[in-house]
Parts: C-alpha cells; sequence; structure tokens
C-alpha cells in the first residue's frame, strides 16, 4: 500500500507536514527522531490522518492535491 499521511507538529501548532510513503509506522519513527531536515526541528510529530491507495500514482496525485491551495483548505476543514 502507498500512504499519503498529514503530520501535525506538538511543539509548533501551526506546523503541518504531508508526504507519501509505503511503510508508515517507519515514516513517523523517523520524522520524530530527527531523521527527515524537513522535520527535525518541529519534533515530536503527531499523525492526523492518513489514506491508503493501492497504486503509487494515485498517492501521488492526492499527496499534490493536500499541498495544493484547496487541499490545504480541506485539510483544516476536516483535520483541525
Amino acid at each position: 500500500m502507498h500512504y499519503v499521511y498529514l503530520l501535525r507538529s506538538e511543539s509548533h501548532s501551526k506546523e503541518q507536514y504531508i508526504e507519501c510513503t509505503t511503510d508508515l509506522k517507519k515514516r513517523l519513527l523517523d520524522h520524530n527522531r530527527g531523521h527527515s531536515p524537513h522535520t527535525a526541528k518541529f519534533i515530536p510529530w503527531q499523525l492526523v490522518a492518513y489514506f491508503a491507495f493501492s497504486k503509487p500514482t494515485t498517492a501521488a496525485a492526492f499527496e499534490k492535491y493536500l499541498k495544493s491551495g484547496s487541499g490545504r483548505a480541506f485539510a483544516k476543514r476536516h483535520f483541525h
């Protein structure tokens, strides 16, 4: 499975991060251990939502949507 996930920083509540992975548990651990330069300064991270897709192209398209203006509005409306 291919997962698109949304994280929110517990220390900086306005910071969010959206990404795609095939190993959700490992990626969340990586983010909270500071292994990602994009998220290290805002640890710890909380998993807010994730979406599972069988095709990587569908997951990538949904990730791109969530990073768009309307996708951010969708996430704000449903996950805040």
